[in-house]
């Protein structure tokens, strides 16, 4: 597929997974009865990677994730010169999405974005669970690194073929279920930004420690894998292929 394509399927991945992911625990995870609560929040962000591994994976490889793309950079599974448009792609699309939340979310009478965190990234006192910077950038290099891990592994040429969006989506769901008490669970620097910028007061301040911290793990799980498989011919990180 030609640099266009492929970056409009960027952009509609990105756009499906903070509508998706985000978009539950804005509108479905805070009912008394009926709220969705952590574990259905972390099962929408892995479906939605899920769904769109099999609808674009074949097109741009579904990265849909400026980590990811450094990762698979980093472990020689992708082009340096890529890098950018794709990256470029996956922040609009995200935005796109947190505005079309926010229409959604405004509709209901007495919302406010600010107050409610609109589904942000945060540490310290912005941390679901009250947890401190160190241990929320332990929890964010950490997760995002076997993140790539688990990404390139599932998408190497002996793995066994079509159920790389499987193993990927629920790797998604299980990092959720982990981190949303520290960060709200961001791994992932487009989704953190998509919707950061409709909170706009402290997400948007905190915002460079989830663009940082995500890409510093993935670049070290993407090394660690190319490392580990290095006697191995490099295969495109691509879903679909698999």
């Amino acid at each position: 597929m030609n640099m266009g394509k492929r970056m409009a399927a960027e952009f509609f991945g990105t756009f499906w997974l903070v509508l998706g992911g985000c978009g539950s625990a804005v509108l479905a995870a805070g009912f008394p009865e009926l709220g969705i609560g952590f574990a259905g929040v972390a099962l929408a962000f892995g479906l939605t990677l899920l769904t769109m591994c099999y609808a674009i994976g074949h097109i741009s490889g579904c990265h849909i994730n400026p980590a990811v793309t450094c990762g698979l950079a980093a472990g020689g599974r992708f082009p340096l010169k890529e890098v950018i448009p794709y990256i470029v792609a996956q922040v609009v699309g995200g935005i796109v999405a947190g505005l079309v939340l926010y229409v959604i979310a405004s509709g209901k009478p007495g919302f406010d974005a600010a107050a409610s965190g609109f589904a942000s990234n945060g540490y310290g006192a912005h941390s679901p669970g009250g947890y401190a910077m160190s241990a929320a950038a332990t929890c964010e290099i950490v997760l995002t690194g076997f993140f790539i891990f688990i990404i390139m592994g599932a998408t190497h040429k002996s793995a066994p073929v079509g159920f790389a969006g499987i193993a990927i989506g629920l790797a998604l769901t299980l990092i959720h279920l982990i981190s949303i008490p520290v960060t709200n669970t961001s791994v992932n620097p487009a989704r953190s930004t998509g919707v950061a910028l409709f909170q706009g007061g402290w997400a948007v301040e905190q915002l460079w420690f989830f663009w940082v911290m995500p890409i510093v793990g993935a670049v070290i799980g993407g090394l660690v894998y190319r490392y580990l498989w290095s006697d191995r011919p490099a295969e495109p990180a691509i879903t679909g292929d698999r």
